[in-house]
């Protein structure tokens, strides 16, 4: 049984979602009249997956996405859903992933493996490979490792900027690409709320994943994702002032490729955006009226 505020919310954007349509298909409507939603999604490997089970309780509450920012995995779940692409062929995608279909194993000085054969993948997702072609707006993350900046690629081609914000320090090979060398976006925007708000979002739903402790690491992989959990719970997460909404599904005890785990992190991400949905209208009642007011 759903919780009564949950109840509450989800009769509330049902009406809401109503009016939405107005605003988009009436005649002489102004479709600027309902504030903007942006979704800014987070980084996580497999535990990237929650993100289709938070879509999925959007989609089902009638809750519209204007536009969305995407680092690592949040970029390339991103892309998928920003190209229109079924949530459920999503989730059967990601139900057959294995390490080896997006990374290959070359190690170097820079770097373990590769990200190359994520070009490949993607395309198993969708045949759009820029940013023009895309439904919905959409803002990659990738961090300049030589600036130490955010950078935000919102046109153009899309296989270079997601193989940038994927490329995990350490772990894969870092890109080259407009005379920058960059690293995954999570290094400098774990949760790009930032980018949501470039793409001119006036609500921001922020989703993060929070990585479960590994204890006795066994591999390289398990040693650098450690040591990057460990840096970012003692730095300033500035993200989470800008955004309106914070959605935190439960996904601690999930391994960085338990990819197997699909439905478990899809079910997560739902629980956790049906939770959030009162927070949600709290947000777009606020904004409605201090819109009103201003």
């Amino acid at each position: 049984m759903l919780d009564t505020k949950v109840s509450d919310a989800l009769e509330w954007l049902r009406i809401a979602n109503e009016k939405f349509r107005e605003f988009a298909h009436g005649d002489g409507v102004d479709r600027a009249a309902r504030p903007k939603i942006g979704l800014a999604l987070a980084g996580g490997f497999a535990r990237g997956i929650a993100h289709i089970g938070v879509l999925r309780a959007f989609r089902d509450a009638g809750i519209p996405i204007d536009c969305v920012a995407g680092t690592s995995v949040g970029a390339l779940i991103g892309v998928g859903f920003c190209a229109g692409v079924p949530l459920e062929k999503m989730q059967d995608v990601g139900q057959t992933t294995n390490f080896t279909d997006f990374g290959r194993w070359t190690p170097s000085w820079l770097g373990l493996a590769t990200n190359q054969r994520l070009e490949k993948y993607l395309a198993r997702l969708t045949t759009a490979t820029t940013f023009a072609e895309l439904k919905i707006p959409l803002a990659i993350s990738a961090t300049d490792i030589n600036a130490g900046v955010t950078v935000y690629y919102l046109n153009g081609a899309i296989t270079t900027p997601l193989r940038a914000s994927c490329a995990y320090p350490g772990l894969f090979v870092p890109i080259q690409y407009e005379g920058r060398t960059l690293v995954d976006g999570f290094l400098t925007s774990p949760v790009p709320v930032e980018g949501a708000l470039i793409l001119g979002a006036d609500i921001v739903i922020a989703v993060y994943l929070e990585a479960g402790g590994v204890e006795n690491p066994r591999t390289a992989v398990d040693v650098i994702s450690r040591s990057f959990n460990i840096i970012q719970k003692h730095t300033d997460i500035s993200w989470r002032q800008q955004a309106d909404v914070i959605i935190e599904p439960k996904v601690q005890s999930f391994a960085w490729d338990d990819f197997t785990k699909t439905p478990e992190l899809v079910a997560a991400g739902e629980a956790a955006a049906l939770n959030a949905l009162p927070e949600i209208v709290a947000a777009l009642r606020g904004k409605k009226k201090k819109d009103s007011a201003a």
